[in-house]
C-alpha cells in the first residue's frame, strides 16, 4: 500500500531522531526493493523552496558528531517520494520548546526547512 501511495504522487518524510536509521533503511527496502536511498546535495531544490539552506540539512542536534545528511528515493520521473532525514533532529526543533530547551534560532532552522519540505511536496 505505501509503495502504491508513493508512487501515485504521494510522499513520506523519516526523519532519524537518532537511532532510527537502521530500522527506516530496512522497512524502505522492503517497500522498495529496487531502489536505493541516495543522498541529496546541498543544492537539491528542497533546500532552497522557500528558505535558503545553502549547505543543505541543517543540523540541530548532536549526537556523534556526524553532519546532517538529506538522502531520498525518486520515482521514474525524478520526483522525490521520500525523504529520510538523518543526523539532524528536525522533529525536536518541531517539538515544544520546553522538550529539548533549544535556542530560538535552532527551533527557526527546523521551522523552516519543515516548509520548505511541504513547499516542495
Amino acid at each position: 500500500n505505501l509503495r502504491l501511495y508513493l508512487l501515485s504522487g504521494g510522499f513520506l518524510h523519516a526523519d532519524d531522531n537518532y537511532g532510527l536509521s537502521p530500522y527506516f533503511r530496512k522497512a524502505i527496502k522492503k517497500v522498495f526493493p529496487n531502489r536505493e536511498l541516495k543522498e541529496l546535495p546541498s543544492n537539491h531544490p528542497i533546500f532552497s523552496t522557500r528558505f535558503i539552506f545553502e549547505n543543505g540539512l541543517p543540523k540541530l542536534h548532536e549526537h556523534d558528531g556526524n553532519p546532517p545528511q538529506a538522502f531520498g528515493i525518486e520515482d521514474d520521473n525524478e520526483r522525490l517520494m521520500v525523504l529520510f532525514t538523518y543526523e539532524s533532529d528536525l522533529g525536536n526543533g518541531w517539538e515544544d520548546s520546553s522538550v529539548h530547551n533549544d535556542p530560538e534560532n535552532i527551533r527557526l532552522n527546523a521551522l523552516k526547512m519543515g516548509a520548505n519540505i511541504i513547499k516542495y511536496v
